[in-house]
């Protein structure tokens, strides 16, 4: 059997594992459709495969870094569009941050695992930008291409490097200076590529001016019904049964401070968990006297949640992971965040584990789209961005251990000793996920253009 034979044969497997769905045996899943548009969507919808390739050396990462550096709390799921712009302590909160915005594969790992999968990310994210300004990919986006320039294969690979020295800055700057553990990122100059963003985010805040047009609630929400309901988008929402919307509205009430005016069904969201159950509820004050008290509204997210995708491949690490896979995210969540969400928790209902959380009002995404394309210079923003990422991810890991600063001191000693052959592995490995997509796309008899 060639190596092709059983690569494919280990993407069906795998994926048949995590999705009970075998690609190109019987019907076609959405979530492979989408991860078969490009690498970049395939990386995202994989995260199990990833994990089986670190532990079969496919991915083969510097062992330095998984024995000299101790374990800490890790997102599992890092990749650049994994962060992002959102408040503080959830919708409770005003103060807009960036940080990751992600934790459904959070637990006690090892850190090279959030920084390989971060930069096999950005080398995708590039691909993929390339792809679209040559016809290669969809224009996903619909961008106006004509007078943007896009980053290069090079480029790429100095964002990656720019990301793994502003981690390490960070984890010395918080040896030299230990209260900065706690800091966050909440503001950036004048002209760096995430400015305007932030500013984007502190607008669709409860008190910004576009709270009432572009912030989640309002994008979801019927703001004009009393009681506010959801609006009606059979795309994006499906109404529940009299029955079922019953037993949910009973099953999830105790973990929000307010009445729940409405419930819905979310579909297709989401690329790695696109197959799994998903509530959203819309909670409040029954009596809307004004648009000021439309602020007390918020939305709820009650998911149904899959363990964590390293604990298949790597389930001894630490006791901490024998937590059930919601309870497990919210630890973590809670650790890694310096003011977690007001509502985060974890209820066990109907066979399966629910994470329960805030959704954002100011949740601002960053997609490959943002960063990789420019007017002038796009390598430049895009190393920005890597190196934000890097010092915001820095002070997650450290907040793992609140208790000594072992982690900082070994990521200080041993990264730079092994940069250069971690970027080298993800960089091989981010070929063999353009193989791979290629070959999804062959099982879902899908038209797949590879690189010329």
């Amino acid at each position: 059997m060639s190596q092709s034979q059983l690569r494919r044969e280990q993407i069906q497997q795998e994926f048949k594992r995590t999705d009970a769905v075998e690609p190109g045996v019987g019907p076609v899943l959405l979530k492979h459709q989408k991860m078969a548009l490009n690498p970049f969507r395939f990386l995202r919808g994989s995260s199990g495969l990833f994990y089986a390739d670190i532990k079969n050396s496919v991915l083969q990462l510097p062992e330095l870094l998984t024995t000299k550096i101790p374990l800490t709390t890790v997102i599992g799921d890092c990749h650049l569009s994994n962060f992002g712009f959102f408040t503080e302590e959830g919708s409770s909160g005003d103060r807009v941050i960036f940080a990751p915005n992600d934790f459904d594969d959070a637990c006690v790992g090892h850190a090279v695992w959030d920084w390989s999968r971060f930069a096999v990310s950005i080398l995708l994210a590039a691909d993929y930008c390339q792809g679209v300004k040559q016809q290669r990919y969809a224009n996903e986006a619909e961008l106006a291409l004509d007078t943007l320039e896009v980053v290069s294969a090079k480029d790429a690979v100095a964002a990656v490097r720019s990301f793994l020295i502003a981690y390490t800055a960070q984890c010395q700057a918080i040896l030299d200076e230990p209260e900065l553990r706690y800091s966050v990122l909440d503001d950036f100059p004048k002209n760096h590529v995430l400015k305007p963003v932030l500013k984007k985010a502190i607008k669709r805040s409860a008190k910004g001016e576009d709270f009432l047009r572009k912030s989640t609630l309002a994008k979801v929400a019927d703001l004009s019904a009393r009681p506010l309901m959801f609006k009606q988008d059979p795309v994006k929402f499906s109404r529940l049964s009299p029955e079922l919307y019953q037993e949910v509205e009973f099953t999830f009430r105790p973990y929000v401070s307010d009445d729940i005016l409405d419930i819905v069904t979310r579909q297709g969201a989401g690329t790695g968990s696109l197959n799994m159950q998903r509530y959203y509820l819309l909670v409040g004050p029954k009596e809307i006297r004004g648009d000021d008290d439309l602020a007390q509204c918020h939305l709820i997210e009650a998911k149904q949640q899959r363990d964590s995708a390293p604990l298949y491949f790597f389930p001894d690490l630490s006791p901490v992971n024998r937590l059930n896979a919601a309870h497990l995210t919210v630890d973590c969540q809670r650790l890694m965040q310096r003011r977690p969400d007001l509502v985060l928790d974890e209820h066990y209902w109907n066979g399966a584990h629910y994470l329960v959380r805030s959704l954002h009002h100011a949740n601002v995404d960053v997609d490959p789209e943002d960063v990789c394309f420019a007017a002038k210079a796009p390598g430049e923003e895009l190393a920005e961005y890597a190196e934000a990422c890097g010092r915001t991810l820095a002070l997650c890991h450290s907040r793992g251990d609140r208790r000594s600063f072992r982690f900082e001191q070994a990521v200080v000693k041993y990264l730079p000793k092994a940069a250069d052959a971690l970027v080298q592995a993800c960089v091989d490995y981010a070929e063999q996920q353009k193989t791979d997509c290629e070959l999804l796309g062959q099982l879902l008899n899908l038209e797949y253009t590879p690189d010329p």
